[in-house]
């Protein structure tokens, strides 16, 4: 037995000191072990060994949900804003729910626990007041950011608007886009990752600050309006390095020993400049992170080649983090040369969606890691931050006993990950591990989830075309002689302002409190008003509202076989806009019609054309939580078959317009350019799936929102529909681009007009500004007038004279136009 170190003591009784041997014992990877050994039958002194005890295996959560188990946050944040509540009681509502969120991690045995991934609104929005980068328009004169600029930069305000709004990579949840050029004055302006870091250490929890990295905040960035689209955002760098070290080192002034840098955007097929910007960056950054373990971490999909040779030379660096679920190419790179002495932050546990982990196969999977790296670099992780599914399986109580032991929320994800880890570690949880089994064998083998006859007709539609007969501009032609619509036809995208007596209606028809009669005269009485409403304001394509829809992808998933759904299961959208997205646990089929009474019944309250409103197939998925036993597009193909019965039957029911929503069909996309040709393959047959057997004079309308367009323009067109609704206005007419730079477009087309997620109301004058700048570019025949998506969050105070101002800027430019002639 070979001692580290001998401590050299004096004992009493002896009175004689004894070899110690000095040595440095490294304090994470060993917790030292005091052995006593006295030698039989002789009085020398006992040997006293400091032996070395393998640390417990640790365990890692990259960020946790902030919205609360019951959307706490959420109430709290509107009550706000409505001036129902002060800033203070917004703070109080936070802090409990940080203060909850650490001291369940720390409970559940949690070695690494993320602060700063709170955020009142969006992280990124959350670094760009870190880095002082306000646009002018908000009037920021410098201090600490305050609520009034940090909630008018993401909901705009009376006299300017928000900050654009896209996806964060692939996913549902939207950020708030940065937007910077060269004149931009950094300035130190939020001191956020230092206050929660303390706060949480107030709490007896030690916690790893996050902070988004610089390249990634720069690659995620536009060029401020005014600025050269051919700005270099990275020429930023060295002006934002400074602040981070200044962070930085308030962290560490504040006794953090762990720092995790999220630069996700190594995921992505980047070019060799902007990866060069990272070792640019962090051999900066090297001398400030001295002191600290710095943990750089990515997510969702697999890291290229080039990227991980980068990633794991960076300076200062002590550990790197890989999503292992949707990453499942990274193991290989790891294998041929994962760096020695660094630590590799495992992301074996699902933080997209909701199934429980099967832990026999993480285990193998953990063990091969063990292998190459050595247990004491290994840590048990999650696969993302787990802000992208539900917070906690204890909140549902309506889901049945055998569905549930499928399931794993956040919650269950934090214990999930401890569990691998002490299996490492040799404390197997048996019983724990043998349900696991049992659910898992449970799902594979259940008569639910399978149904041969929508596998094999799904299975029927690989290899197919399926087209309309007829090409956009004869359909339109026909379409146009049926309807008769004027120039620049106006509409809006579906919703209208969900009341809360509309809420309460919902409510009590479910809790049978009313009678099903009494629910649908209550729906009827809210549709004649929504379609008056719009008659009054000359609205030229009306729809219904959809009062008696909780959510547009929800609505249609408890009407198809193969979907469950939660009380609670929120998961955050943008801001305080939570969802609740179904479980497609299985084949997916329509049994009956499902808009078919609302929409005829809407359409015999008016003469003007009442859109039929769906869901398409690709937003069902990408906004669900899907089944992860096959592959997406075969779900998907299956919903496209559902989807298509109730387009045909709507049409036998005299609806001539109808729209079939993809507004997520973007943000499923892919990462990695090597596999996006073969999504966008499946994604738009499975539109035209929907609709290719209708006639050439029922027009098919479809809507898109807050995404980037332009580099999927050509696969849109490709959809085939005979009108498109896209998000414009937020994103500074960047959509109109694709169009200036010569792309055709023969469909009809409405670019929103005004940006429906910010309370302000916009002019006739603004509007009509906004068209004519879509008149330079599109053909008057295929240009429509809309909103930027549907209305269903904001208040009919707002809803009124927005829509009023929209009529009237159209029917100026119809003015216009006819004079001009």
């Amino acid at each position: 037995m070979t001692p580290i170190s001998l401590l050299s003591l004096s004992l009493y009784k002896w009175r004689v000191p004894f070899p110690y041997i000095p040595c440095a014992v490294p304090p994470f990877p060993f917790v030292g072990c005091l052995s006593l050994l006295i030698r039989a039958g002789t009085n020398s002194p006992p040997f006293f060994y400091l032996l070395p005890r393998p640390r417990a295996m640790a365990s890692h959560i990259v960020g946790y949900p902030r919205m609360g188990p019951k959307r706490e946050l959420k109430f709290a944040l509107e009550s706000f804003w409505d001036g129902k509540s002060t800033a203070a009681d917004l703070q109080k509502v936070a802090a409990e729910l940080r203060s909850s969120i650490w001291k369940q991690m720390a409970s559940a045995g949690i070695k690494y626990i993320p602060s700063n991934t709170f955020s009142y609104y969006d992280q990124v929005l959350d670094t760009t007041a870190m880095l002082g980068a306000v646009p002018p328009r908000y009037n920021w004169n410098g201090g600490e950011i305050g609520f009034d600029v940090y909630f008018s930069m993401a909901r705009g305000n009376a006299s300017v608007p928000a900050m654009e709004m896209t996806k964060w990579f692939d996913t549902n949840y939207h950020f708030i886009v940065p937007e910077l050029g060269p004149d931009v004055k950094f300035s130190y302006a939020s001191h956020k990752a230092v206050t929660e870091y303390k706060e949480a250490k107030a709490l007896g929890v030690d916690t790893v600050p996050v902070l988004i990295g610089p390249v990634s905040y720069l690659l995620l960035s536009k060029p401020a309006k005014g600025v050269e689209k051919t700005f270099s955002l990275l020429s930023l760098l060295g002006k934002i390095l400074p602040i981070y070290k200044e962070v930085i080192a308030e962290l560490k002034a504040a006794g953090a020993t762990w720092i995790q840098i999220d630069e996700p955007t190594l995921v992505m097929d980047l070019e060799a400049y902007k990866l060069q910007a990272f070792t640019e960056a962090y051999a900066e950054l090297e001398s400030s992170l001295c002191g600290l373990n710095v943990l750089i971490e990515t997510y969702f999909a697999d890291i290229p080649a080039e990227a991980f040779k980068v990633l794991t030379s960076l300076k200062g660096v002590t550990g790197f983090g890989f999503d292992l679920v949707r990453g499942t190419q990274t193991i290989e790179l790891i294998k041929s040369g994962f760096p020695a002495g660094k630590y590799l932050f495992a992301g074996v546990v699902d933080g997209r969606n909701i199934w429980a982990n099967d832990l026999a196969s993480s285990v193998a999977t953990l063990t091969t890691l063990e292998a190459i790296v050595g247990k004491d670099k290994l840590v048990v992780s999650t696969s993302c931050s787990l802000l992208h599914t539900a917070v906690d399986l204890v909140n549902e109580t309506k889901l049945d006993k055998e569905l549930k032991s499928w399931l794993a929320f956040a919650a269950q994800k934090i214990v999930e990950v401890d569990a691998l880890a002490k299996a490492l570690d040799g404390k197997k949880d048996e019983a724990f591990f043998a349900a696991n089994a049992a659910a898992q064998a449970s799902r594979k083998s259940s008569p639910r989830v399978t149904n041969e006859a929508v596998q094999k007709a799904a299975a029927a539609l690989r290899g197919s075309d399926h087209r309309r007969a007829t090409n956009v501009s004869a359909r339109l032609d026909a379409q146009q002689k049926k309807l008769n619509l004027p120039v620049l036809p106006t509409t809006t995208i579906g919703s209208f302002p969900q009341t809360l007596e509309l809420r309460r209606v919902r409510r009590e028809v479910k809790a049978k409190k009313i009678s099903e009669e009494e629910y649908t005269n209550a729906i009827k009485e809210e549709i004649r008003k929504v379609v008056k409403l719009q008659e009054d304001l000359d609205i030229d394509v009306l729809v219904h509202g959809e009062p008696e829809r909780n959510d547009m992808v929800e609505y249609f998933g408890e009407q198809l076989s193969g979907f469950a759904f939660t009380v609670n299961g929120w998961v955050q959208s943008y801001g305080s806009r939570c969802v609740k997205p179904p479980i497609i646990f299985g084949d997916v089929s329509r049994p009956t019609p499902m808009t078919v009474f609302w929409s005829t019944t809407a359409q015999s309250m008016t003469s003007r054309p009442m859109k039929g409103m769906l869901t398409g197939p690709v937003t069902i998925l990408n906004w669900s939580f899907v089944r992860n036993d096959q592959p997406r597009f075969e779900t998907c193909y299956q919903i496209a078959l559902a989807i298509k019965d109730e387009v045909e039957d709507l049409e036998k029911s005299g609806i001539n317009v109808i729209q079939i929503d993809e507004a997520a069909l973007r943000e499923g996309l892919p990462l990695r350019k090597s596999e996006q040709a073969f999504y966008l393959d499946w994604a738009v047959h499975s539109f035209r799936i929907t609709n290719c057997g209708v006639q050439d004079t029922t027009q098919i309308h479809t809507h898109m929102c807050y995404s980037n367009f332009n580099d999927i323009i050509h696969s849109i067109i490709d959809m085939d529909a005979d009108v498109i609704t896209i998000e414009n206005s937020r994103s500074d007419e960047k959509l109109l681009s694709v169009f200036r730079e010569g792309v055709k477009y023969g469909a009809g087309i409405g670019p929103g007009v005004y940006d429906i997620h910010s309370p302000r109301i916009p002019s006739t004058e603004e509007i009509a500004d906004r068209v004519n700048k879509m008149l330079a570019v599109l053909e008057t025949n295929i240009l429509w007038v809309n909103p930027d998506c549907g209305l269903k969050t904001r208040k009919y105070s707002e809803v009124k004279p927005a829509l009023k101002n929209m009529v009237a800027a159209a029917k100026l430019l119809r003015t216009q136009l006819a004079s001009a002639k």
